[in-house]
């Protein structure tokens, strides 16, 4: 038995984020991060994207190497899986019989992909991603003139899809929905992400369930519920996530969308805390909306305001959503919830993109998307920020390119 101090069970992006913040913020204890992977905690946007295409063999991007684990004296436990939580006696329990103390518990177990399956039955020799492991099975096998196909037009689907065209493959992209990227993103942007991918070769069947998939000798036979068929070699599935609840599950947490947890990213029990992927909390911009998000920023802003209230600050955690996607040379970002708008005003840009700014009915600016050069990325910032002040704004503003969107903080 170790002393009690700091646990934290995930180490990805939240997990590592948050260990970090217990030392910046003056905790002396013990900081023990536990993962299941043996690598060191590394970045995940890049699996998609730089892991794919870098000419040399990919490495990950760290967020904490062995040095920098030393210098903020945290004891990392790679490879270990934690498969007992003792609330009443604050242990927790690995796989190898080793029981750890802690004062505080943070959760940031993340989510795992959810595996296709036909039939009630989850379908073999489909590729998923999720893992730097993930990225090197798929790698190794895009090669130039092989057909890949993309079940799931989600930004997972999207990028590695994207990666699979640059790395000369031929490309078909399968999403049972009327459209792509259905959750989050207005219809108009979707069509534009659509188009830029069509331009660059990839072939879409929209709106289509599958029917079956065979594996045969040559590769893989998916039959389409229209009645067609594609003859593919490599089959990858970007169909959603799955938070990762089990282990808060067993030992009685409140679980809803996730493990349950309050404005101040704490669970059912005062002690045991929740960041990132795998967790829903109410969204005090939103009135309280309770929301889950599977997002870079979320995870890292989460676990490093987790941290300082699990050191007792007690504040409620209300940044504004954010997140991106690189498609090609163009990127989309988004910052809010574009489901809350009401309506929404159109500002073109040009050969610079569009914005999209989602109101509600009572002139707030609930939410901002938008896709184009990197310039979209300051005017997104900007609609963050008035995201957060809450004041009633001037519609027809945003509208006009020559409206600077930074004088409309002043307001």
């Amino acid at each position: 038995m170790s002393k009690y101090g700091m646990v934290i069970v995930g180490a990805g992006e939240a997990g590592a984020r948050a260990a970090i913040e217990l030392r910046t913020q003056g905790w002396t204890g013990s900081i023990t991060l536990i993962g299941e992977e043996k690598k060191a905690p590394y970045e995940r946007p890049p699996l998609s994207k730089d892991c794919l295409l870098t000419e040399g063999e990919p490495s990950p991007s760290t967020i904490l190497n062995q040095e920098q684990l030393a210098q903020y004296n945290i004891e990392f436990l790679s490879g270990s899986t934690v498969v007992e939580i003792d609330r009443s006696n604050h242990i927790v329990v690995l796989n190898n019989g080793q029981q750890i103390g802690y004062e505080r518990l943070l959760l940031t177990t993340g989510a795992r992909p959810r595996k296709l399956s036909l039939e009630g039955s989850e379908v073999p020799n489909i590729l998923y991603l999720r893992t730097f492991a993930d990225a090197l099975a798929l790698r190794s096998q895009l090669h130039t003139g092989k057909h890949v196909v993309i079940i799931g037009g989600g930004f997972i689907g999207l990028e590695v899809a994207a990666s699979a065209i640059q790395r000369g493959c031929l490309v078909t992209l399968v999403e049972v929905a009327p459209r792509i990227l259905m959750r989050g993103v207005p219809e108009e942007i979707a069509h534009m992400v659509e188009a830029r991918h069509r331009e660059a070769g990839v072939a879409f069947k929209l709106g289509v369930g599958i029917s079956s998939i065979e594996t045969t000798n040559d590769g893989q036979v998916i039959a389409l519920a229209d009645g067609t068929s594609i003859q593919c070699d490599m089959i990858v599935a970007g169909i959603g996530a799955i938070p990762e609840t089990s282990l808060a599950a067993q030992c009685g947490l409140e679980i809803e969308n996730g493990v349950r947890v309050n404005e101040l990213l704490q669970t059912s029990d005062p002690h045991i805390f929740a960041a990132g992927d795998c967790c829903s909390f109410p969204h005090s911009l939103y009135d309280g909306k309770r929301i889950r998000l599977e997002a870079w920023r979320n995870a890292q802003d989460q676990g490093i305001h987790a941290a300082r209230n699990m050191l007792g600050a007690a504040d409620t955690y209300a940044a504004v959503p954010w997140f991106w996607s690189d498609q090609y040379d163009v990127t989309l970002q988004v910052t809010g919830l574009p489901d809350q708008g009401e309506r929404t005003v159109i500002r073109d840009l040009r050969e610079n993109g569009k914005l999209f700014f989602h109101f509600s009915l009572d002139g707030k600016l609930v939410a901002a998307s938008g896709m184009g050069t990197a310039a979209i990325a300051k005017d997104i910032r900007i609609a963050e920020m008035l995201i957060e002040k809450k004041g009633t704004l001037d519609l027809e503003a945003f509208e006009k390119p020559e409206v600077k969107l930074k004088s409309l903080l002043k307001v």
